[in-house]
């Protein structure tokens, strides 16, 4: 029914549009259990197998070439190293435990069901694993770099919502367990309070955002990606998973991650400008994508919870190892799980003050999980034989 570029994007865009103007307007409470990122990803997907948008086309090939490194740039911008040691601190050191048991416990779930979920079901679960080490802008990066097929995505898009509306509860019940678990760890009953005091000392970025701020972000991610287009090329290949695609993947990260040490990290929206592309993609892909792989929904399901108990497992090890209180341990994991969006939630209910902690871990989950997810994609790769 629509086939040309200006309206394939119009249709994209206007259903970002409508599901966050549903959320922000009316505050349904089903929008904590399925935020819109489900609805963004869903409805694309109708409109492309009934024939109202095509799921092929150069809008897709554009967003994909263009919008992805741009988003991925401005996604790291604001990643600062320094006051994340300083203001975190052991925490810090949870979380990453809670990444390696992403890393270690999807190959492991993926060996028990590789049989159910066919050739192709680890490029789903690296897909995955972008969003459960960083946050859906990892999800889209890494599923464009490793090729994920439409189908495997809407699987990983699937089990990230089913799982996290049963993980998300247990990290905001927790907030009940704080002293049994603060004997547990063996955590000081002073360090939460320091940490409030170092988020007091925090260097806030401003929120004034200008035009001339726009300018500036998107020529920096256009200059990235330009970069990244003629450098990936050159490199070596290394089928399935390190491919050109994939080494464009990397080169933005890193010179995203770069670019967060200098001066540009202090320009305002870039948050907001990356997230606002990001959800766009997003839809993209739901468009793309057929409805074949919905028989292996159980499978795939299943095998997530499995790997969300080895997350749990490892942030409870890292509590143990690095003494720290349930309220980071929560935070850390659902800076994991839920990325820049969930994070905040379980913060502000376990102690409001934590806020930009949770951000600030949010931050290093985007840092490193294009990295990390990529190599956790190889490792489902080899397992499966």
């Amino acid at each position: 029914m629509i086939s040309s570029s200006v309206g394939v994007l119009t249709v994209l865009v206007g259903v970002v549009a409508f599901f966050f103007f549903l959320e922000r307007q009316f505050r349904w409470r089903f929008f904590q259990f399925l935020p819109p990122l489900i609805w963004i990803y869903t409805l694309p997907v109708v409109l492309g197998n009934t024939g109202v948008i095509p799921q092929t086309g150069a809008v897709f090939d554009g967003l994909k070439d263009h919008a992805l490194p741009v988003f991925i740039t401005l996604m790291l911008l604001d990643v600062d190293f320094a006051a994340i040691v300083r203001v975190i601190g052991r925490g810090i050191l949870v979380m990453l435990m809670g990444t390696l048991g992403v890393v270690v416990g999807a190959p492991v779930a993926y060996y028990l069901f590789r049989e159910q979920l066919g050739p192709e079901g680890w490029r789903g679960f690296g897909a995955l694993a972008g969003s459960w080490i960083g946050g859906t802008g990892n999800m889209a990066a890494v599923a464009g770099g490793i090729e994920t097929p439409a189908a495997e995505m809407g699987l990983a898009v699937l089990a990230d919502n089913l799982v996290y509306v049963v993980w998300l509860p247990l990290l905001l019940a927790s907030r009940a367990w704080a002293e049994r678990f603060r004997r547990f760890s063996g955590a000081d009953p002073d360090r939460v309070a320091r940490m409030e005091a170092a988020v007091g000392r925090m260097e806030r970025k401003s929120k004034e955002v200008e035009m001339h701020h726009v300018v500036y972000l998107v020529l920096v991610g256009l200059l990235v990606a330009g970069a990244s287009a003629v450098l990936a090329p050159l490199l070596p290949e290394a089928p399935p998973v390190l491919s050109t695609a994939t080494w464009k993947i990397l080169l933005v990260t890193t010179f995203g991650i770069l670019l967060s040490l200098t001066p540009a990290r202090r320009i305002p929206g870039s948050h907001a400008v990356a997230m606002a592309i990001v959800y766009v993609f997003v839809a993209s892909m739901g468009a793309k994508a057929d409805l074949a792989g919905l028989a292996r929904a159980p499978w795939f399901i299943a095998g997530a919870y499995v790997w969300i108990a080895i997350h749990g497992a490892f942030c409870l090890l890292g509590a143990r190892i690095f003494r720290v209180d349930v309220h980071t341990a929560a935070i850390a994991s659902a800076a994991n799980i839920g990325g820049a969006a969930s994070a905040p939630i379980v913060a502000a209910y376990h102690r409001e003050t934590l806020i930009p902690i949770a951000v600030l871990m949010a931050l290093v989950g985007y840092a490193l999980g294009n990295y990390l997810a990529l190599l956790t994609a190889q490792l489902c790769y080899l397992v499966g034989g």
